[in-house]
């Protein structure tokens, strides 16, 4: 059974707003605040799909533009446009959403940008997050800087992750996790 998403307009600082699409089964447990990678949007299949796999297992989730991908742009915002808007869905998702326990994240450029916004100033109301394939590095060139930040997170984290991703060699991005907890 599909559930279909509501449209909703959020309000990202005094002159932007985005789209989102609220996916809200009606025994929601959690919601996913859920964040598009820097080549695709809140639309494309993959986001549909995990939203509507979602649904099914009674998680809500919130899937939102970023500003550069509103205006149809190919060039990702600067990290504090992107960390507004992060907040700006968190704070939609707690308005949609009351009382229900929220988890934020993406998939690659959205799974950075929460994570780094989180790490900035914790998102009110989350709990943890998800991240569904987290860059840590740019194709071909293997480091962990972009991680650097994961440490400065106070709330749980998931790393679900391909062992085939460019953007995150395994050998890399393991090491790195398993110091988060410690």
């Amino acid at each position: 059974t599909s559930i279909h998403p509501r449209e909703l307009k959020i309000a990202v600082g005094e002159s932007t707003a985005v789209s989102a699409l609220l996916t809200l089964p009606p025994e929601a447990r959690t919601c996913f605040v859920l964040a598009h990678g820097a080549g695709a949007g809140m639309t494309h299949k993959f986001m549909a799909d995990v939203a509507e796999g979602l649904a099914g297992r009674g998680v809500a989730t919130l899937r939102y533009q970023f500003p550069y991908m509103e205006k149809g742009s190919r060039r990702p915002d600067p990290p504090a446009v992107a960390h507004a808007a992060v907040r700006a869905a968190v704070a939609a998702a707690t308005q949609h959403c009351p009382g229900l326990p929220l988890i934020a994240g993406g998939k690659s450029f959205g799974a950075r940008m929460t994570s780094q916004a989180q790490a900035k100033t914790p998102l009110a109301g989350v709990r943890g997050l998800a991240f569904l394939g987290f860059p840590l590095h740019p194709a071909g060139k293997p480091s962990s800087d972009r991680g650097d930040h994961l440490a400065e997170v106070n709330v749980p984290m998931l790393f679900l992750q391909g062992t085939n991703d460019k953007l995150a060699e395994l050998d890399l991005l393991q090491p790195l996790v398993k110091k988060l907890g410690t």
